[in-house]
């Protein structure tokens, strides 16, 4: 398969991976399978960037860890993962806040290279909101795994998680366009 391509296949398997956990488990399917089977598109979706910058011995232990984890957390292992990709983001976007520059004003240079100082604090509110939604959609994404029920975990998780994630970055949109008219009168 093309790289374009498995890129595009492994994207929407990622954003499909709550109610294609729903749905296994309501089948029956072990949840310690599920849990590989996201290893797996895990592995096809970043495999050679990872496999570039982690020495292959290290990359053995974090697949046989990671393996090994979900094989004995069973359920909780697929339940959680939401959980830990906030955290995984919040972590980034969080140090990107003490070892600048941030990831919106990375992002923001793609379109902008001359990014004036007003630019770079505005950049640095913006990673600074993303923080807050991405410690907010883990205690949810949490509670909606501690709540033992798969129906909310997957509402939840599936859908009004993106839908939160599409408001703030559709709102965040509406602001800075407003902000970039301000400035350029």
């Amino acid at each position: 398969m093309a790289p374009s391509k498995l890129t595009a296949v492994t994207a929407v398997l990622l954003a499909a991976y709550p109610a294609l956990v729903y749905a296994g488990l309501r089948q029956g399917i072990p949840a310690r399978f599920i849990a590989l089977g996201l290893l797996a598109v895990l592995a096809l979706r970043w495999g050679k960037t990872i496999v570039r910058k982690v020495p292959v011995y290290a990359l053995i232990g974090m697949i046989a860890g990671a393996g090994a984890l979900a094989w004995i957390w069973g359920e909780a292992s697929v339940l959680y993962y939401p959980v830990a990709v906030n955290l995984s983001l919040l972590l980034v976007f969080g140090l990107s806040l003490w070892i600048p520059p941030t990831v919106i004003e990375r992002l923001a240079r793609f379109r902008h290279p001359d990014l004036d100082e007003h630019g770079v604090r505005y950049t640095r509110r913006v990673t600074q909101v993303w923080c807050g939604f991405f410690a907010l959609n883990a205690c949810a994404a949490a509670a909606t795994a501690l709540s033992g029920n798969p129906g909310l975990w997957a509402f939840y998780n599936g859908f009004l998680a993106y839908l939160l994630m599409g408001v703030l970055f559709a709102g965040e949109w509406l602001v800075r366009r407003r902000v970039m008219s301000a400035r350029h009168r």
